[in-house]
């Protein structure tokens, strides 16, 4: 039976190359890539080209508990689109529609079997909007 399709999005008033530039840049990454205060994401690597590997670790702060999350890209468009297959073989993609405003940033992706899909949308919009947050800040 195939996974459940779930979208998440958010809008940046920011310039497109800003946007694409943290999520992308592993420097970035390890400043928004959880989910709520009390986790945190220690490292980060971000190979983005097609074929290129990239893992993140998510870890609570107190260090009950975390995980790397970890894939490789199949396609990358500059400033539009980057498309990965996580290591357990869920699909990713990632829209980026620029807008005369902003940035309207789409994430569509597989849902696993272990978590409701109420808290893995939940989980990833967490994630989307602590993004957004961190593009805010100047």
């Amino acid at each position: 039976m195939p996974n459940q399709i779930i979208s998440v999005s958010t809008f940046i008033p920011k310039a497109i190359s800003l946007v694409w530039n943290r999520w992308t840049l592993a420097e970035h990454i390890i400043y928004w890539n959880f989910a709520s205060e009390d986790w945190c994401c220690p490292f980060a690597i971000n190979d983005v080209f097609v074929g290129g590997r990239f893992a993140w670790r998510m870890e609570a702060k107190d260090g009950s508990f975390g995980f790397d999350f970890t894939g490789r890209y199949t396609h990358i468009e500059e400033h539009k689109c980057l498309e990965y297959t996580l290591d357990d073989d869920r699909k990713v993609s990632i829209q980026f529609n620029e807008c005369t405003d902003g940035v309207e940033l789409v994430e569509t992706f597989e849902a696993e079997a272990e978590n409701s899909i109420e808290l893995q949308s939940m989980g990833w919009q967490a994630i989307l909007d602590n993004f957004k947050k961190y593009c805010l800040v100047d």
